[in-house]
């Protein structure tokens, strides 16, 4: 009896918590600046893939119940860019495409990135506004 108890206490936190998101990361480096993206969390690994400038990448999954949901993603490009005083050479940075402590309320059922030559841009489902969240260490 207390084991049903549980598993219904269970099943119903999950449907409080468990949505479904739809997270993608758009390239906008520029003319001819191709990314790699090699996204994953705990238990799926969404494999690498080249991201075309003005293309994106997106994928959807449901939040668990205990609220640690969690995707990374690795992103590589050649920085060949004509921006002045960046340097040319392969640029990875990690980014954490869905952090349910962090996204909860900024990504509900969306969560887009924005990869720029200025830095990453995140998208606020509250406001629908593009936000500047992290600028390059270059």
């Amino acid at each position: 009896m207390l084991t049903r108890i549980l598993l219904l206490l269970i099943s119903l936190c999950g449907c409080l918590v468990s949505g479904k998101v739809h997270a993608s990361i758009k390239n906008r480096l520029g003319t001819g600046g191709n990314i790699t993206l090699h996204c994953q969390s705990k238990d799926d690994d969404l494999g690498v893939v080249n991201v075309s400038y003005g293309d994106e990448f997106g994928w959807d999954f449901s939040v668990n119940a205990w609220g640690s949901t969690l995707f990374f993603c690795d992103i590589e490009w050649e920085n060949v860019s004509q921006v002045p005083g960046l340097r040319q050479n392969q640029e990875r940075y990690h980014l954490d495409a869905y952090s349910f402590p962090r996204d909860r309320v900024r990504c509900q059922t969306q969560c887009a990135w924005l990869i720029s030559t200025e830095g990453i841009y995140g998208l606020n489902g509250r406001t629908g506004l593009w936000e500047y969240i992290y600028h390059w260490p270059f």
